[in-house]
């Protein structure tokens, strides 16, 4: 598969998939994930050479119970709605409607949809 191939598939410039590939830019959970799914292979397939050899020198992050000036964690489920995995590929389904009036309609429903108890 080109760079050109990849980068339209997850939606990228070919550009930043060079980026990506020489490590000049760093790629996202979900953007792994994204090429991932495209390449047909599990994420662990990007990790399975990595080696204690390979990450000598590197800095470890122990997490503390208690994070930044005192406030405690916050687990995955209660973090802010707009970072969240799922808002994030809504946004991308959104943009890849194929028309203004299809993603105005799409926005209506949902703005009747959250209304409701």
């Amino acid at each position: 598969m080109s760079q050109e191939q990849l980068a339209a598939a997850i939606g990228v410039t070919f550009q930043q998939v060079q980026k990506y590939e020489r490590g000049s830019n760093r790629i996202s959970a979900s953007r792994l994930f994204d090429i991932a799914r495209v390449l047909g292979v599990p994420i662990a397939f990007f990790f399975e050479d990595i080696t204690e050899e390979t990450t000598k020198g590197r800095p470890t992050q122990n997490l503390p119970e208690q994070a930044g000036l005192g406030e405690p964690l916050v687990p995955a489920f209660e973090q802010d709605e707009m970072s969240r995995s799922e808002t994030l590929e809504l946004v991308r389904a959104f943009w890849r409607l194929p028309s203004q009036e299809m993603r105005t309609q799409i926005l209506d429903l949902l703005k009747t949809m959250s209304r409701r108890d």
